[in-house]
C-alpha cells in the first residue's frame, strides 16, 4: 500500500489545562499560525480556577475548531488526572474523523512549520506510530535539551508534544492514568512492544516555556522522583547506574545522578509496587539490556541510532 499524501493525512490535538492563563494565549497564537492547522483542537479545562475558561471561549469565536471542554478536578493532585483529562478530550472526538491525534501541553509554544513538518514524517512512513521533536527551555540556547548527546535514545518521545497515529493511539489504549506519572512514557513504549516505531525528529523544536532558575533543592527533589519512576517501569540496576554516573556530569554537579541512583536504590528497598504492566516491564528491561551489550560490546562510537540514552527520567509526566 502507497504511503498516503502528506496533505491527505488530517490531525487533532488535545491540550490538558489547569489554570494555564500565563502560558495559554501565546500557545494558541502558535497553533492558529500553523501552516498546517489541526482539524480540530479539545483544550480540557481541568477544574481551572484562573481565565483558562474565558481564553479558551474567546479563542473559540476567532477559530471555530477550537473548543473547550470543562472537567471538575479531582482534589487529589496526581499525574494520573493528565491522562483522565487527555482521555476525555479524546473521548468526545470520537465523531471526528482524523488519521493523527496529539497531545500538546498548555506551557510550549512551536514554529510555524512544527505540525507541517511532524505530519510529513507521518506521510512518508506507515509504520511510524509517535513522533515528537525535543523541547528547549532556554530560546537562546536551542542545541540544550535532553537529546543533545550522543547516546540519546530517538526512539523515545517526550510528553510534552507527542504525535500518535490515530490507530497505534487506539491500540495502545490511550493514555494510562498513572499517579507516580511517566504516562506518556508508558503509550510511547507500549507503542513499541506492539510492533509501532517510535521517533524524535531533531530536525524541529518546541519551546518549554517555565520559570527559570529552579533551585536546586526542587531539582534535587525531581532526581529522586525521577529515579523511583524508573525503577517502578522496570528499568535494569545497571542501566540505572550507567544513567546516574551520567547525571552526575551535569548540574547539579554529581549531587544530581547521585539522587536519581538514590530514588531507584530507595524505590527498591521499599518493594514498591509498580503499576507498569510486568509484560511492558520486560520489554522495557529487555531494551535496555540490548543498548547496554551494543553499548559495552562495540563501544560509544558503534552504538545504532543513538539508542543508548542516559537522558533524564522516562519522561516529565
Amino acid at each position: 500500500m502507497p504511503a498516503p499524501d502528506r496533505a491527505s493525512l488530517r490531525y487533532a490535538l488535545i491540550t490538558p489545562a489547569w489554570n494555564e492563563e500565563a502560558h495559554l494565549e501565546q500557545l494558541i497564537d502558535t497553533v492558529a499560525g500553523q501552516t498546517t492547522r489541526p482539524i480540530e483542537w479539545v483544550i480540557v479545562s481541568d477544574g481551572s480556577t484562573d481565565t483558562t475558561d474565558a481564553i479558551v471561549r474567546a479563542a473559540s469565536q476567532r477559530h471555530p475548531w477550537i473548543r473547550l471542554l470543562r472537567l471538575e478536578r479531582s482534589p487529589e493532585r496526581n499525574f494520573a488526572g493528565k491522562a483522565h483529562a487527555f482521555n476525555a478530550g479524546y473521548a468526545s472526538l470520537a465523531r471526528v474523523q482524523f488519521d493523527l491525534i496529539g497531545n500538546l501541553d498548555a506551557d510550549i509554544t512551536l514554529p510555524a512549520d512544527y505540525y507541517e513538518f511532524l505530519v510529513g514524517r507521518f506521510a512518508d512512513d506507515p509504520e511510524l506510530g509517535v513522533a515528537g521533536t525535543p523541547f528547549v527551555e532556554d530560546p537562546t540556547r536551542p542545541d540544550v535539551h535532553s537529546y543533545a548527546h550522543r547516546f540519546a535514545d530517538l526512539r523515545h518521545v517526550s510528553g510534552a508534544c507527542q504525535l500518535f497515529r490515530r490507530r497505534c493511539f487506539d491500540e495502545v489504549g490511550g493514555y494510562v492514568p498513572v499517579k507516580q506519572g511517566a504516562i506518556d512514557w508508558v503509550a510511547v513504549t507500549t507503542a513499541r512492544m506492539r510492533g509501532w516505531k517510535t521517533r524524535t525528529f531533531l530536525e524541529k523544536y518546541s519551546f518549554h516555556h517555565r520559570a527559570m532558575g529552579t533551585a536546586d533543592r526542587n531539582v534535587l527533589r525531581a532526581r529522586l522522583n525521577h529515579g523511583e519512576k524508573d525503577f517502578l517501569v522496570g528499568g535494569h540496576p545497571g542501566w540505572q547506574l550507567l544513567r546516574s554516573v551520567f547525571q552526575m556530569r551535569q548540574k547539579p554537579l554529581v549531587l544530581g545522578g547521585a539522587c536519581l541512583m538514590a530514588g531507584y536504590a530507595w524505590a527498591w528497598a521499599r518493594r514498591l509496587q509498580s503499576p507498569v504492566p510486568p509484560d511492558l516491564r520486560a520489554f522495557h528491561r529487555a531494551e535496555q539490556l540490548e543498548r547496554l551489550r551494543a553499548f559495552v560490546g562495540r563501544g560509544r562510537g558503534a552504538v545504532d541510532e543513538r539508542s543508548t540514552s542516559a537522558a533524564p527520567s522516562p519522561s516529565r509526566e
